[in-house]
């Protein structure tokens, strides 16, 4: 399967969705798109230059969330090729075959939901936003949470998904998937407790930021929280409670 773009979706439910939409484009720097679908629910939060690798859903069940879309060339095909290496549809077509409006709802082994969606030819990746103080940040990666049951299979079956190696990091909690420089979101997968063995993967966004306390201090200002300080990333709660990181990492690279 060929990844050509990939975008982090963000699923607020009916009575979060202005003020949250408003917190995130204010953190990524971006003006919002009309919104589309047909109740209106979708919208992008739309880069200064680039194509957007951000969107936004407003939904009428269950707390929200983020999820991934992959955008592919050959959807029936990706489909059946997430379904051999253990995923499952959530979504699908009544009927023949698998498609409906272009995309495909799934969910991982561990329950983490993505979707296959049609490659529009998005291709131009974002530069990061520069903030006052000369220092500079951008929404550069999903971290999905793993269950310590389910980590091994998991990681394995994105792996393979996306057909890009494992890197390990600093901490042994925490695997990269090697970030592919024509994509604007980078994978990580992150192992969590050992007690439940019934608990679903879920994901945070994390961002890249040269100077993390000046970031932090930018959202406190527009009412985010600090959760917890690591030496290379601060975990936040924004404004209804949904947690994220802003991390010391290279936000033209990555790295």
């Amino acid at each position: 399967m060929r990844i050509r773009w990939l975008t982090a979706f963000l699923d607020f439910p009916t009575d979060q969705f202005g003020a949250e939409v408003t917190f995130w484009r204010a953190i990524a720097g971006s003006t919002v798109s009309p919104p589309r679908g047909e109740r209106r629910e979708f919208a992008s939060l739309e880069p200064f230059n680039g194509d957007p690798h951000l969107r936004v859903q407003r939904i009428d069940h269950g707390p929200g969330g983020i999820h991934l879309d992959l955008h592919v060339e050959d959807l029936g095909a990706a489909t059946d090729e997430a379904i051999r290496l253990g995923a499952s549809i959530i979504r699908a077509q009544q009927g023949d075959g698998y498609v409906t409006d272009g995309y495909v709802t799934m969910a991982s082994p561990a329950g983490f939901v993505f979707c296959l969606v049609d490659w529009q030819g998005e291709s131009e990746r974002s530069r990061p936003i520069r903030w006052p103080g000369d220092t500079i940040s951008i929404i550069d990666q999903v971290c999905i949470d793993v269950p310590y049951y389910a980590f091994e299979p998991e990681t394995d079956f994105w792996e393979r998904l996306t057909g890009r190696p494992t890197t390990a990091t600093s901490r042994p909690e925490l695997i990269r998937l090697a970030r592919d420089p024509a994509l604007p979101i980078g994978i990580i997968l992150q192992r969590r407790g050992r007690e439940d063995t019934t608990e679903k993967a879920s994901g945070h966004l994390d961002l890249a930021a040269t100077a993390v306390e000046d970031e932090v201090a930018r959202h406190a200002d527009w009412g985010a929280e600090v959760v917890e300080r690591f030496e290379n990333w601060t975990v936040m709660r924004d404004p209804v409670g949904r947690r994220y990181c802003i991390t010391s990492r290279n936000p033209r690279t990555g790295d």
